[in-house]
């Protein structure tokens, strides 16, 4: 989520993709989470609201200070919430420590992406899984130029975003195997707007 779905959605893009737009995404993801779980790049505390109670404890990741400040501000879940400054590429917790790993809107602007993915591995328990839901890459060819065009300049002015990022093989490469995947557009510029929702286990 992080400095993507906190900031440039809303405000920058323009696509009309409000926060109530991505409650449902949310409500599917965030709502599949259980044990202990860590959330990269949690932001300001968006998803917070949407943690259920088979959920027991939220690491909240994020390295912008100016966003972590925010999130306990405005922070109202049931259940302990523990606030980490910190990279996704350097996790400060144990090997298998947490039972979900919850990725939204982030996974575009990791620096790092491939390392960041190679971490949620190793502090995932074996039977853990990870949740996600992210935009990126279209099967459409038509889609892809403008993706592949359009991303350097839109790198620069959206906090690092990539909207040509291969979410799937991405989340594979890094040691998960696809439990569940949908993938389709949103309503809105096309570039923007491919989204992939699903889950996927330690290999």
């Amino acid at each position: 989520m992080g400095i993507y779905s906190d900031v440039i959605l809303p405000k920058l893009c323009d696509l009309s993709m409000s926060n109530e737009r991505l409650h449902p995404y949310r409500e599917r993801v965030i709502g599949a989470a259980e044990g202990r779980v860590l959330e990269i790049g949690s932001g300001s505390g968006l998803n917070l609201p949407f943690y259920r109670s088979d959920v027991r404890e939220i690491l909240a990741l994020e390295p912008d200070p100016a966003l972590l400040a925010m999130a306990r501000r405005v922070s109202h879940s049931e259940m302990p919430v523990n606030f980490i400054e910190a990279s996704a590429e350097a996790i400060p917790l144990d090997d298998k420590s947490v039972d979900t790993v919850v990725t939204t809107w982030t996974l575009c602007t990791i620096p790092g992406a491939a390392t960041a993915l190679a971490e949620m591995h190793r502090v995932l328990r074996p039977q853990g899984k990870l949740l996600f839901v992210e935009h990126g890459l279209s099967p459409d060819r038509g889609v892809r130029w403008w993706q592949d065009g359009l991303t350097p300049i839109w790198r620069r002015i959206s906090g690092g975003c990539h909207l040509n990022r291969p979410i799937r093989s991405m989340i594979e490469d890094g040691g998960f195997r696809i439990d569940r995947i949908e993938t389709g557009y949103m309503r809105g510029p096309k570039p923007m707007t491919f989204m992939y929702e699903g889950s996927a286990r330690p290999k």
